[in-house]
């Protein structure tokens, strides 16, 4: 006969004594859904797709039609096998994306006991339903919401709550899907299931969670920027086109042209091969990316949320105080601890007293005490107890618990009072230890229980407070333990006070928030997003995963939870947490590389466009065809990804895209280069005498040219030369010269010049680029590019 269920657990979900019939389970499971969370992978394909829905596919997608239109199918299958290769390369990190919510899954437990028809039964987890009566075993997970209706258990919630410690769980205790069972058994009625449980509900978190990072934003915003001015551009031209009279089979292509001048078609393939390459070095550190945008969005990093438990510390409780009373020692007390502690139990309390006695010599008087018998912890007491024999005292009675409970059983000691209350004022955990006969116990001491700060956690926070990265702990701990910790590890500030997150908030208000839930961690990400920060949050449980998603970079530790990793968009793969650090380099790095090709793509897009109304107003016809505009695209934008290899200097403090300054500089180094080629095209038509076809290849062959010196003129902010570019940038740069010249010379695609003509202009680029990289000294420094 099954046992009796008690009347809590009776009314009004489950039948007294039988739990639910079968028929009620199915009606129930049938209108509230499986017990299990939703999927939401979506596929390759549709994944693919969506590349070609933004900002530079559609400008690359409209060349692609206008040149169809034109008949010109060969420069059309170009663009179209560049807007391949960018969707290709951009696509190929995210397939993890559904990783977390899958990790998450995996967490519920498969199966479980239930109790239907009057009858004990295996049932698979997902076909659990509200007012389902479980049992509770040791080792087990908890497949649902439930509350406990008879027995005792101690349960793990850290992956949901972050608490090091776990509960002692009796009749009314609520828990929660995903939670471990430590010790004990118990019956426990299902309170919520599948997406309306906590886990279900941090889930959803997670799927929703989301943020631009700052590298997309710059993009759209460059891309805006660009548009903006080629719609300036091409109204110029056209107005222009008609007060010529030009014919309308003219003036098309000269739209297309100044199309094609204006799109960055390299900018996303050169953000994903950076972070790559980034991803790459941080990996032989190990620091494994699992989001290529968290590379660069490590060098903006201005605030860091770091979890205490696992994170800050080392997740393990530990003794961090004896304090014995007066006429005994700390031997003594703790050896009396550990005999009065279960050996081989998964309670932490009783893990972590045994090892510390296990370091100490006991006594000749102690060495003698023989355990008799063992009564393991009872939640409705608080106190573990043993009987041991002592050849001088006979049997002898040890109580370790709750410092309360067991002070309440001894005899008065207001000294034990009063140290308990200020060891727990320091946010430690105090258990008493007592002795003596069954009815005279004497209490000899306290042990204190804390959760100890990692030991590289000090040397962490102070290394990046002098990167200029703010950090703040965040925990679901009470505010006295969170704040001691805090300042072991030199973490200064004032603590938030408990309760519900603001929509905004000023990281510098506060350096710690304890108390908090997963949706707490997540809604404090965005209230610091709200205002304008960079954020990074590290964890390693399934109850930072909200927040690591959620934050531009979330980072796990190495002991992280699957669902941490998947949830992160790093993941330290070795002990300690210096990998933080190098990644906030390595991501200031990256930024760097990508800040000069940005400056270089908008400087030559501008340039580029305002040659095709230079060109227009001097020849009076289009200076560039699509077809120069094309191997334009190729061989300026993606040879110039070799920019992401070159050699750069970290700043000191965290990166901002500021893409207003950058355009400024754009429109200033772009006009600098236009009035170079402008002269030089002068030259060419005036002084020269060269023909239509000949002064498009003129202008084809500045462009190329003076995109180099500019590259050179910009790759340091602050001077004029710095370190040698890497070997791939001078390859490049050569191969793009060569290129150039020998289609000019070869008279390849375009009319041929004469080897002494591309000579000389060469030689005057490279005047250029010294003039220019002095000119831009002041620039940079007045605009803050660095």
């Amino acid at each position: 006969m099954p046992a009796p269920i008690p009347e809590a657990a009776s009314q009004p979900d489950a039948v007294p004594g039988t739990g639910l019939s079968s028929t009620e389970a199915r009606r129930r499971l049938a209108e509230s859904g499986a017990n299990t969370l939703p999927d939401t992978a979506a596929s390759t394909w549709r994944m693919m797709l969506g590349k070609f829905w933004a900002p530079v596919p559609w400008m690359l997608e409209a060349a692609v039609v206008l040149q169809c239109v034109l008949g010109r199918f060969v420069e059309a299958g170009i663009i179209a096998g560049l807007l391949v290769f960018n969707a290709i390369l951009g696509v190929f990190q995210e397939s993890r994306a559904q990783a977390t919510l899958a990790a998450l899954k995996s967490r519920l437990a498969m199966n479980a006991s239930v109790l239907r028809d009057g009858a004990w039964s295996i049932v698979p987890a997902a076909d659990l339903v509200k007012g389902d009566v479980v049992k509770l075993s040791l080792g087990g997970v908890v497949a649902a919401d439930m509350r406990i209706v008879s027995g005792n258990a101690l349960l793990d919630h850290s992956m949901l709550t972050g608490e090091s410690v776990p509960i002692e769980a009796t009749s009314g205790t609520q828990t929660f899907a995903g939670a471990l069972v430590r010790r004990g058994e118990a019956l426990a009625l299902v309170t919520a299931t599948g997406t309306h449980t906590r886990f279900g509900r941090t889930a959803e978190l997670v799927r929703t969670a989301h943020i631009a990072s700052s590298q997309q934003t710059a993009v759209l915003l460059v891309v805006r920027n660009l548009a903006a001015f080629s719609v300036a551009v091409i109204a110029l031209l056209v107005g222009y086109a008609l007060y010529l009279h030009m014919p309308l089979a003219d003036i098309v292509p000269l739209i297309l042209t100044a199309v094609l001048a204006s799109i960055p078609v390299a900018l996303p393939a050169t953000f994903t091969l950076s972070a790559a390459l980034g991803a790459r070095a941080l990996a032989a550190q190990g620091v494994l990316s699992t989001r290529l945008s968290a590379v660069d969005e490590a060098g903006t990093m201005d605030v860091l949320c770091a979890d205490k438990t696992g994170t800050l510390t080392c997740n393990a409780l530990t003794v961090s105080t004896v304090a014995p009373m007066p006429g005994f020692d700390m031997n003594r007390v703790l050896i009396l601890a550990a005999l009065a502690s279960a050996a081989g139990s998964q309670d932490p309390v009783d893990k972590a007293i045994l090892d510390a006695a296990s370091s100490v010599a006991p006594t000749p008087e102690d060495s003698v005490l023989k355990l008799v018998a063992l009564k393991p912890f009872d939640p409705s007491t608080r106190t573990s107890e043993a009987s041991v024999s002592d050849p001088s005292h006979g049997i002898q009675r040890i109580v370790k618990g709750a410092s309360a409970a067991v002070i309440s059983l001894s005899q008065a000691s207001p000294e034990a009072a009063a140290r308990t209350a200020e060891l727990e004022g320091q946010g430690l955990r105090v258990l008493a230890v007592a002795a003596g006969t069954a009815d005279a116990l004497q209490v000899v001491g306290l042990v204190a229980l804390s959760d100890p700060p990692r030991a590289d956690s000090a040397a962490f926070i102070e290394e990046l407070h002098g990167l200029g990265v703010r950090v703040v702990m965040v925990s679901g701990d009470a505010p006295a333990t969170a704040a001691s910790v805090a300042q072991a590890i030199g973490l200064t500030g004032p603590v938030c006070p408990p309760g519900s997150m603001p929509d905004r908030a000023d990281p510098q208000s506060f350096a710690v928030f304890a108390g908090v839930l997963p949706e707490d961690k997540y809604k404090l990400v965005k209230a610091f997003q709200q205002t304008g920060h960079t954020v990074g949050m590290c964890g390693d449980g399934a109850n930072d995963a909200p927040a690591l998603r959620q934050a531009q970079i979330g980072i796990a530790v190495s002991t992280a939870t699957d669902v941490a990793r998947s949830a992160a968009g790093m993941v330290l793969t070795e002990a300690g947490l210096g990998g933080i650090v190098t990644a906030v380099k390595e991501g200031r790095l990256t930024f760097q590389r990508i800040l000069t090709y940005m400056l270089n793509s908008v400087l030559k897009k501008i340039a580029t466009a305002f040659m095709l109304v230079i060109g227009l107003l001097v020849t009076g016809h289009a200076i560039l065809t699509p077809l120069l505009m094309v191997i334009l695209m190729i061989a300026g934008d993606f040879l110039a990804m070799s920019l992401t290899t070159d050699r750069v200097e970290p700043s000191p403090s965290p990166n901002v895209w500021r893409i207003s300054n950058l355009t400024v500089v754009g429109v200033f180094v772009g006009f600098a280069l236009v009035a170079f080629c402008s002269g030089v095209l002068a030259l060419g038509k005036f002084a020269m005498g060269l023909n239509l076809d000949a002064l498009r290849t003129l202008t084809f062959v500045l462009l190329v040219f003076g995109g180099q010196a500019t590259l050179y003129a910009i790759r340091h902010r602050r001077h004029m030369w710095g370190t040698r570019p890497s070997v791939w940038v001078m390859a490049s740069s050569v191969a793009d010269v060569l290129i150039a010249a020998g289609l000019a010379i070869g008279g390849i695609a375009m009319t041929a010049l004469p080897p002494m003509l591309i000579g000389g202009v060469l030689a005057a680029t490279v005047v250029f680029a010294f003039v220019l990289a002095a000119a831009k000294i002041p620039l940079f420094a007045r605009l803050k590019i660095s």
